[in-house]
């Protein structure tokens, strides 16, 4: 059983902390993985003096020097994507495909990040006066504290991390616990890659490290992915200190499917937006809103296909999906069941936890489709984050909107037509921060913005060119060559 330690100012060291975690394979649970420090305040703090140090030469390197590194790390994390995509399914349960997948974002967004330290561009404008020129320069930020969910323990520490870097920004990074070891990996990567020390820092830990990163006065900017209610806590501290924060929280995404659609397409789709990553995903489809004239037609295609589901060990190429993260989350699945068979939605698949044979090691359970769900169920309103999905009739295309737009949240959304109105029109109308036509709701692209709306964050844009707006400054610079004192507004206009 291997210990691990912190990784600060480019040492590994250990942690002030007696206490220590398990991380183990939810596939098989007597499998640990490793041990990992519960780190304390004093373990933020020192992390926090070796970014400090560390900022000062890295903010100062030319962007496109610190673009060779990241690309670098790209170029090993190329390399090494098969080994780390193994280790992830084994800590997280992901199938293999998909770890190959989320590690295959992270080599997306490292060589656009890379790119970008070349295409940092200000604005240069004309000066309402003469001799003298104005123009804007993008500036790091200072330290920023990256706290990450584990279901894509790659991908998304990447979306934050490599755009930060690039816009010469110093990193803590603390991982969720469940996927300690894969975020280990991801520091060897850079420590390959030879970034300087104390620019990327790990600090392993739960409640206690987030907590002290979030209240550190040092640390500038927050970026977290995680539970909406933790996120607004998170947000009020931040707020309090006038901390930039980047907040990337749940949702309840709808799949709509209109009577022109492909239905055979329709129904690959709900299957990999419900079932992939067993439903794990802040994007996974868990309401699918169907069209009364297709909905009996659609739903026998669909629980015919759902039977076929492949489900176990990720690391085996046949399964299509894996364990449950833990055993809390199972329960929670399971309690949802509970609650959605007492508010009176008709279980019509699934539901049960899977224990014999190949399951009995493991956090697994079945496919799950509730029918009959209103907008008024607590399925149909809150995430659930695991295989359990919702199924509603409706009578119209605008029911349909309604339907899809009554929950709290609004990260992705889908809509199955051929019907180009009804398109354009549920691009326009679905309240959303993506919005897919004849595509599940899961499918980022690296180099595009992705964020939500209403209780899916606060605002805040990862991927693409919108992630820099999180981690530069703007600042402006008068350049007066005239030689004399010019009062803007003041000698810019006679009477």
């Amino acid at each position: 059983m291997e210990v691990f330690k912190n990784y600060i100012g480019g040492k590994w060291v250990p942690s002030t902390s007696e206490r220590t975690f398990e991380s183990r394979n939810p596939a098989h649970w007597d499998e640990v993985l490793g041990v990992f420090p519960d780190s304390t305040e004093e373990d933020v703090q020192k992390a926090v003096e070796a970014a400090k140090e560390a900022f000062r030469q890295w903010s100062r390197m030319p962007a496109p020097k610190r673009g060779e590194i990241l690309r670098k790390a790209g170029e090993i994390l190329l390399a090494r994507k098969k080994e780390i995509a193994r280790v992830m399914t084994r800590e997280i349960g992901k199938v293999l495909k998909e770890a190959e997948g989320d590690v295959q974002e992270a080599i997306d967004t490292a060589f656009y990040a890379a790119g970008e330290t070349r295409r940092m561009f200000g604005y240069t404008t004309p000066s309402e006066l003469p001799n003298k020129y104005a123009l804007t320069f993008r500036t790091p930020v200072g330290i920023a504290g990256v706290i990450t969910a584990w279901n894509f323990p790659i991908a998304v520490p990447a979306w934050k991390i490599f755009p930060a870097l690039a816009a010469g920004n110093t990193v803590i990074f603390k991982p969720a616990p469940d996927a300690s070891l894969t975020a280990t990996y991801f520091v060897e990567v850079f420590e390959e890659a030879g970034l300087p020390p104390g620019v990327f820092n790990l600090v392993f830990g739960a409640g206690i490290a987030g907590k002290a990163i979030v209240e550190h006065p040092d640390i500038k900017i927050i970026a977290f992915t995680g539970g909406t209610e933790t996120g607004k806590k998170i947000y009020e501290s931040a707020g309090r200190r006038l901390k930039r924060v980047s907040l990337e929280l749940g949702g309840k995404n709808p799949q709509i499917v209109m009577p022109s659609a492909d239905l055979d397409l329709a129904v690959e789709g709900a299957v990999w937006g419900a079932y992939g990553t067993t439903g794990q995903r802040c994007t996974s489809t868990s309401r699918l809103i169907l069209h009364e004239a297709i909905y009996d037609a659609f739903m026998e295609r669909f629980k015919e296909r759902v039977s076929r589901i492949r489900i176990g060990d990720g690391l085996d190429p046949e399964v299509e999906m894996g364990p449950v993260i833990n055993k809390t989350q199972l329960e929670k699945d399971l309690m949802y069941v509970r609650i959605g068979q007492e508010e009176g939605a008709r279980l019509t698949y699934g539901g049960k936890q899977l224990t014999e044979g190949p399951y009995a090691e493991g956090w697994f359970m079945e496919p799950t489709i509730f029918e009959d769900v209103t907008p008024d169920m607590r399925i149909f309103k809150e995430e659930i984050f695991g295989p359990v999905l919702s199924v509603i009739r409706v009578k119209s295309f605008e029911e349909a909107i309604e339907v899809a737009n009554a929950v709290r949240y609004g990260l992705s959304s889908s809509i199955y037509t051929r019907d180009t109105v009804e398109a354009m029109r549920a691009v326009q109308e679905l309240e959303a921060g993506i919005t897919y036509v004849n595509a599940p709701t899961i499918g980022a692209e690296s180099h595009l913005p992705f964020g939500g709306v209403k209780d899916t964050g606060n605002g805040a844009r990862e991927g693409g060119w919108t992630v820099f707006d999180i981690f530069t400054e703007w600042k402006t610079v008068y350049i007066d060559f005239s030689g004399k004192l010019q009062k803007a507004q003041i000698d810019t206009w006679e009477e």
